[in-house]
């Protein structure tokens, strides 16, 4: 029987975990904190699927490469769009219930699709339901899970991975306590990562504090490929208040305009489709427009939909604004752009697999080629669906072939084991034998990305992140905390040297030392 481990346990690696028990594994899910925890559950628009009669698969492949800027793999979007409907199925069968309404499933429009082929459960807690039918799904088949167990690394053995050295947290009362963490080995014949995305890299994120990178610098470090890092979605809506609480982008499909201090609303001046441009066109224009008025913070005026209409349809975000003090069916609530989605991270195949034999990768954490370069709004549910059921199908055999991945050096941007994984250790190594460097501080560094690594980067900017960052040296592990911050430190470094390396403005990586992109350019 085929041991698998799985590091995560959003929706695609419970999805993974449950597919391959079915198919007769082994298996065994590791989270760091409880059983549920983590950006799934945070997901307020919905999922994107062509499952109606005015759509198709073709059609929402167009839109999702059209918003990727042309960088996204055909074929991988192919099997998206495609897999989509067949997902949903599943997802009811595992006890979602979707919106309804007279015609039958609701669906709503986000912004850069054609079609409006959104499906949400709860209003704006898609990403709740579904976190919940796939947790109660885990429990009553008793899959084995150890919660509060943290990834230190991928323990690897003749050239494949054989498992994860992890810190295993004592609880009382659910917080660790300092004499009670163990360093923890546990071995499989197959290794997943589903441990989601990097918001914690900044400043201003709208994830869940565990979003730290922990998969994609601990497959780094094993020798994996890595690919598209500098590709960080900025969400161009988040409350701005401490804390950055998402305002689902579905609120502007439903009318919702972007207003400036004047009161003007200024996106159509960008891109003719207004608020309903891709992400990383409305998020730029947001963050140009705050400059332009000193960094006051743009506002979004849903006004127009009424009181009703924004509570029964928005009940999360309509709580979320009146414990914040706004009334948001009266008042327009300022908003700013926040980390929101890495589109990059370990590069894979299309049924998960990495270059190391014994490695998969799935979900958020995993580089599929779907996104390209800005990922269309509620596909990344999906994404974790299709690719998590892909995966569990080829685990049963845990065959050690690897994955056909590019290597290190490839032109399209890609940081293989030569790249990313060695230049980690040989800084971590260098680090570790100059005492008077100072440990990685988290705000800081989560400051210096925001600055120069952040919606708009320049080669200088970059630059001084670079040399800051190998100025630091990652702390000795000893929790999940300094675990994160050793992730986090990988991560920034490889991050920032991705986005050098691209010295194009494309999707969303803006770089203010080339030409922007040709749509804003004609529009300007």
């Amino acid at each position: 029987m085929t041991r698998v481990l799985v590091v995560g346990s959003g929706i695609a690696g419970l999805w993974t975990a449950i597919r391959a028990a079915e198919a007769g594994c082994d298996v065994t899910v590791v989270t760091k904190a409880a059983l549920g925890d983590g950006a799934t559950g945070w997901a307020q628009g919905g999922i994107a699927a062509a499952i109606f009669a005015d759509d198709a698969p073709a059609r929402h492949a167009a839109d999702t490469l059209a918003a990727g800027a042309g960088l996204g793999d055909p074929e991988a979007v192919r099997v998206l769009t495609g897999d989509g409907a067949a997902r949903i199925r599943d997802l009811i069968r595992f006890g979602v219930a979707f919106d309804r309404d007279d015609s039958g499933l609701a669906r709503g429009l986000e912004a850069a699709h054609t079609r409006a082929r959104i499906l949400h459960a709860g209003g704006d807690a898609t990403g709740a339901a579904i976190q919940a039918a796939l947790v109660g799904t885990v429990r009553r088949r008793g899959l084995r899970v150890l919660e509060h167990t943290t990834l230190v690394d991928l323990v690897v053995d003749g050239g494949r991975a054989v498992g994860i050295s992890a810190i295993a947290a004592g609880r009382a009362g659910g917080a660790s306590t300092a004499n009670s963490d163990a360093v923890v080995t546990l071995r499989a014949d197959a290794v997943v990562l589903a441990t989601g995305g990097t918001g914690c890299l900044y400043r201003h994120t709208t994830n869940p504090d565990v979003a730290t990178g922990d998969g994609v610098a601990a497959a780094a470090r094993a020798g994996a490929v890595v690919a598209d890092l500098e590709f960080v979605q900025f969400h161009p809506t988040a409350l701005a208040i401490p804390g950055t609480p998402l305002i689902s982008e579905a609120v502007r499909g439903d009318g919702a305009v972007l207003r400036d201090a004047e009161g003007r609303r200024f996106l159509l001046e960008v891109d003719p489709r207004g608020e309903l441009a891709p992400r990383d066109v409305v998020a730029r224009a947001v963050w140009r427009r705050m400059a332009e008025q000193g960094g006051a913070p743009v506002v979004l005026d849903a006004t127009h939909l009424g009181a009703d209409r924004l509570a029964g349809r928005f009940p999360g975000i309509d709580a979320a604004c009146r414990a914040a003090g706004f009334d948001w069916s009266r008042e327009p609530v300022p908003v700013v752009p926040a980390a929101h989605y890495a589109m990059g991270g370990v590069a894979t195949d299309l049924d998960g697999r990495t270059n190391l034999p014994g490695l998969w990768a799935v979900g958020e954490v995993a580089r599929t080629g779907v996104h390209g370069a800005n990922r269309l709004a509620s596909n990344s549910l999906l994404e974790g669906a299709v690719f998590a059921e892909r995966a569990a199908r080829d685990l049963a055999s845990a065959a050690a072939v690897p994955a056909s991945v590019p290597p290190a050096g490839d032109p399209t941007g890609h940081a293989g084991p030569d790249a990313a994984a060695r230049g980690v250790s040989e800084r971590n190594s260098f680090d570790a034998h100059q005492p008077a460097a100072a440990v990685v501080d988290r705000e800081a560094l989560q400051a210096l990305m925001w600055e120069h690594v952040g919606l708009e980067r320049d080669a200088a900017g970059l630059a001084a992140a670079s040399a800051r960052l190998d100025a630091w040296r990652a702390p000795d592990v000893v929790d999940r905390r300094t675990a994160e911050d050793r992730n986090l430190l990988d991560l920034a470094r490889l991050t920032v040297a991705a986005a050098l390396t691209r010295t194009a403005s494309v999707g969303a990586h803006t770089r203010r030392d080339a030409p922007v992109p040709a749509l804003e350019r004609q529009a300007a």
